[in-house]
């Protein structure tokens, strides 16, 4: 559904490309009934493997305090046992409307942001079943002018459409003068976008805030201390993306 894997190509500013595929609530309810059973599978293999115990506990600690001062996000900072995630601080989408948990740890080590991402993964399945269970029918985009481009349909048989369609594709969209920060809760923290307009079609200036870019400035005080084979499970249990860190 969501597109590519790298450029996702189906969200769309006032909602998304298409409607579902046929058979895509079935088989998302197929999976959501047999990922339990395979999250069980994985903390069977490493939750109270003496080994995965001894790479992981008190290794990379961070203090709840430290984690606020880094700025981290996601389980990065829950893991410290800071209940931060903006899909409960600051409600988007329909996610006020869900019930599920935000799991937070105790002592900020590998072990912890481990355990995080265990029980989160479980949380999502939930959040997932939830949301299949109350999706509603109707348009999947919003018909406004001034920043969504008309139905396909409309543009190859009515000539307004059609000129709508130009204008947009030639104009682009044109915010009023302003700023604006909008952040949502990504699998590795918070992901945001501040955006100053002059109200032309480009932004005047545009700061993406990346989850990973962040998270890894608390690296070097996690690390302080450890083995520089400690390294690599550090930097694993903050999931970073490089992509995200390429400056």
């Amino acid at each position: 559904v969501a597109g590519a894997r790298m450029n996702l190509s189906y969200v769309r500013i006032g909602g998304v490309i298409r409607d579902l595929p046929d058979g895509f609530i079935e088989k998302t309810r197929e999976f959501i009934n047999t990922f339990p059973s395979r999250i069980r599978e994985y903390e069977t293999l490493l939750t109270k493997n003496k080994i995965w115990l001894m790479r992981t506990k008190d290794v990379g600690v961070i203090s709840a305090e430290d984690a606020i001062d880094y700025g981290l996000s996601g389980p990065s900072i829950r893991g410290s046992g800071v209940k931060w995630d903006v899909r409960k601080a600051e409600p988007y989408s329909s996610y006020d409307e869900l019930d599920f948990i935000i799991p937070v740890g105790e002592n900020g080590d590998v072990y912890d942001r481990y355990m995080v991402r265990i029980e989160e993964m479980r949380q999502s399945n939930e959040i997932v079943r939830q949301a299949m269970d109350n999706l509603p029918a109707g348009k999947f985009i919003a018909d406004v002018p001034d920043v969504t481009l008309p139905p396909v349909e409309e543009v190859l048989s009515n000539k307004e459409a059609r000129k709508r369609h130009f204008l947009f594709i030639a104009k682009g969209i044109r915010p009023p003068v302003g700023e604006v920060y909008v952040s949502i809760e990504a699998p590795k923290g918070e992901l945001g976008y501040y955006i100053v307009s002059d109200g032309s079609k480009c932004p005047y200036r545009l700061k993406i805030r990346p989850p990973s870019f962040v998270n890894l400035e608390g690296l070097q005080k996690m690390i302080e201390g450890h083995l520089i084979a400690d390294v690599v499970a550090v930097i694993g249990s903050l999931d970073i993306v490089l992509g995200e860190i390429d400056r």
